[in-house]
């Protein structure tokens, strides 16, 4: 089960995941996910925007002010999409990432013979980040796709997430997170009614 403040791998989209970063309740200053280069190193890792095993020190101060501003554009894009707003600037900023190429994949065989992916050479911040910018781009370019972005009804959530549930009514980013405090919740409003007598 995720922490209310760890870091969320549930919205079904690498660049939903980056957005997921900052969260909190509507209208509140979000909670912040990615504090620090090690919390970086640790999304890249867990979110499969790098191979296992990638060497991550080069990820640093830059790297983590760069992945947040791409993080809340992505934010403002998706949520505008949500929303049936038009994105306007935000949206050809977006495209400007997106023209970076992405990091290059090789297969290596390891020791145990199983091929395996990695890098073809040392991770590159631009290169990243066009990765996590082109998905955004296939997402909102896909009308099926876009048409499965849900915003969590989680009354302290705002993650968006992709709903790719058998008829399409997932209601949470997350059954374990946001659904579970739901039906907590549920049963605590039920215990506090009068009973009839």
């Amino acid at each position: 089960m995720a922490a209310s403040y760890g870091l969320r791998f549930d919205a079904g989209r690498l660049c939903l995941d980056l957005v997921a970063t900052a969260g909190g309740r509507p209208g509140e200053e979000p909670a912040e996910r990615l504090g620090s280069p090690e919390r970086l190193r640790d999304w890249l890792l867990r979110s499969g925007a790098v191979p296992p095993g990638t060497p991550l020190a080069a990820v640093d101060a830059a790297w983590l002010t760069r992945f947040r501003a791409a993080r809340d554009l992505l934010h403002r894009v998706v949520h505008a999409e949500v929303d049936g707003r038009a994105a306007g600037p935000d949206l050809e900023r977006v495209n400007a990432l997106a023209v970076t190429a992405p990091p290059a994949p090789r297969a290596e065989r390891g020791a145990d013979g199983t091929l395996r992916r990695s890098l073809a050479g040392g991770p590159d911040c631009g290169a990243l980040l066009g990765q996590i910018a082109r998905d955004a781009v296939e997402l909102l370019t896909d009308p099926a796709a876009r048409g499965q972005l849900r915003r969590c009804e989680g009354e302290t959530c705002s993650l968006v997430y992709l709903d790719t549930s058998r008829g399409r009514r997932r209601r949470w980013c997350s059954s374990e997170v946001c659904g579970n405090r739901e039906r907590v919740a549920r049963h605590r409003r039920r215990g506090q009614r009068p009973m009839k007598r």
